[in-house]
């Protein structure tokens, strides 16, 4: 697997954590969207793509957030803490998408992205500079049917 191209939409807001979204390429076919550069306490670290986790009312079966109170579908009152807890102890409310599977690729992964971040941010500071378009549609791709 090569990484073919990183893109790296700034985010304007100063005081705000969340400071990049990026995608990144691989092997100029699939594409990863959605990935976060975050000022942590420590540090930028990178946060893959995620959703928030689930379960379903026990009145009803309707699918609700771990941290909803309330059922969606049915409005019944829902049990606290309904999250299962990581290794630290934490309740785990969001599952990643995608990510890398091994020490290496990993490693590989956050030193692109990390230099595509810092070379963004070194252009931000030039005259004339325009953020790129992270949007772009997929006209080429042809529908399932």
């Amino acid at each position: 697997m090569k990484i073919t191209e990183v893109r790296v939409k700034l985010m304007n807001n100063k005081d705000d954590r969340l400071k990049a979204f990026c995608s990144v390429t691989l092997d100029e076919e699939f594409v990863i969207r959605d990935i976060k550069i975050i000022q942590g306490a420590k540090g930028f670290f990178v946060a893959m793509p995620s959703r928030k986790m689930c379960d379903h009312c026990e009145k009803c079966g309707g699918k609700n957030h771990l941290r909803a109170r309330y059922c969606n579908n049915c409005g019944a009152s829902l049990q606290e803490n309904r999250a299962k807890k990581d290794f630290k102890g934490r309740m785990k409310l969001h599952v990643d998408i995608a990510h890398p599977i091994n020490v290496e690729c990993r490693k590989m992964f956050l030193d692109l992205v990390s230099n595509a971040y810092r070379e963004e941010l070194e252009k931000s500071k030039l005259p004339g500079y325009k953020p790129i378009e992270m949007d772009e549609p997929d006209d080429d791709i042809p529908e399932i049917v």
